[in-house]
């Protein structure tokens, strides 16, 4: 009896934490596991290079990356930026076991309020909600000067702006979904 109590408890609490639109306020959607080989190619993984993945979720493109750059005994930093303390939480879990695990950042909060020390060779990738990415990048263009983007399934819209590392330049790959460069 208890048991059954326990167990709805936490699952009114998980999808509390799922579906509030303050605790998180862009819907969990994983990555389709079939693109992830050609989203890793389009980051094009090299040394001095920051990959900072705007809502993370449970890591998936963050963690695969850091995998292949550590084959390849890159030096590339990688940043995971998430807002729901559920995926914060198997982030963590993720990277105490990893064996890229020092080149992994994790950071809980808005990527709408964080923000990183300016790099060099910044890589910005996204799968979010259409409606916020030209939101997004408004918003990172007045945190770093020059950075380039890979988004999943959705499009920047134009002509509202051009990325300075794209110059306006955007490439698609159809893999499952389409990646969009810029």
């Amino acid at each position: 009896m208890y048991i059954v109590f326990f167990v709805t408890i936490a699952l009114l609490l998980l999808i509390t934490l799922f579906s509030s639109p303050k605790l998180s306020p862009i819907p969990y959607f994983p990555t389709n596991k079939k693109d992830l080989p050609l989203i890793i190619k389009v980051l094009n993984l090299k040394n001095n290079q920051t990959i900072v993945d705007l809502g993370a979720g449970d890591g998936l493109v963050i963690f695969q990356a850091a995998k292949q750059s550590f084959k390849k005994k890159l030096n590339t930093t990688f940043v995971a930026v998430e807002i729901n303390i559920v995926l914060i939480l198997i982030l963590y879990l993720r990277r105490l076991f990893h064996p890229n695990r020092k080149n992994i950042k994790i950071i809980w909060g808005d990527f709408f309020k964080v923000t990183i020390k300016q790099c060099n060779n910044v890589t910005i990738y996204l799968y979010v909600s259409p409606w916020l990415i030209n939101k997004i990048i408004e918003n990172w263009k007045l945190k770093i000067e020059n950075f380039s983007v890979v988004s999943y399934m959705y499009p920047i819209k134009k002509p509202h702006f051009a990325l300075p590392a794209s110059r306006g330049k955007q490439k698609i790959i159809q893999g499952k979904n389409k990646i969009f460069i810029y």
